[in-house]
């Protein structure tokens, strides 16, 4: 795993791999892991300059560590970052278990083919993630861009600092629910610390969360 952007959604990737192969295994089972966790500061700080060759470099640096410790395939534990994934891939010889295909199998396989997506600015604004899910035959929408600097705002300012507060719950439950009502079958919880936020019993409409979608295909990858 790349970790680290933020260590909060780090965090939980670590504990529901765990709980997971010890639920799928029993007794003391745990996760064999391998963890690069890099500055989040730094490579935002890059990506807010469009250096991204500069991101994949230390991203790459990270994968290659991975690989020489005994991964036998890469996750990256974020979704802004999956900006450079094909970077980062190519630097290596491992598989990378790419976020938007785990996500948009999910998609496919509870039969739904119009799905929104909740993120950062970056990741609703470009479209390296939606374009990606959009392969495997979705249609894909975002919110307006007026919502964006909501959605940002309640990631960067409060949860990537554990900072998890009702009254941004509120915003982005009603953000979802208008999304359902523009006629989104399913919505993308396609920031990792989104899922510190909102849970299923929040909305009607089905949600994929990004975090749990690829801890559980890389369970099934693992065992």
């Amino acid at each position: 795993m790349i970790g680290g952007m933020s260590w909060e959604s780090s965090a939980a990737y670590y504990k529901d791999l765990n709980l997971g192969v010890e639920k799928r295994l029993g007794g003391y089972s745990s996760a064999k892991t391998v963890l690069a966790s890099v500055d989040f500061a730094e490579v935002t700080a890059l990506g807010q300059q469009e250096d991204w060759d500069g991101v994949a470099r230390i991203l790459a640096e990270a994968a290659k560590g991975v690989e020489a410790a005994g991964a036998d395939f890469l996750m990256l534990c974020t979704t802004t970052f999956h900006r450079v994934a094909e970077q980062v891939e190519e630097a290596i010889d491992i598989p990378l278990l790419h976020l938007a295909d785990v996500v948009a199998q999910s998609c496919k396989a509870n039969r739904v083919e119009n799905v929104a997506l909740l993120g950062t600015t970056f990741a609703m604004s470009r479209t390296f993630f939606t374009d990606r899910l959009a392969s495997h035959g979705l249609e894909v929408t975002v919110p307006a861009a007026e919502h964006h600097d909501m959605v940002n705002s309640v990631i960067y300012n409060e949860l990537v600092h554990g900072q998890v507060l009702d009254t941004s719950r509120r915003k982005i439950v009603q953000l979802i629910d208008d999304l359902w009502d523009g006629g989104a079958q399913g919505v993308i919880l396609g920031c990792t610390e989104l899922e510190l936020l909102i849970e299923q019993a929040d909305v009607e409409v089905p949600l994929f969360p990004c975090t749990t979608l690829h801890v559980e295909a890389a369970l099934d990858r693992a065992l």
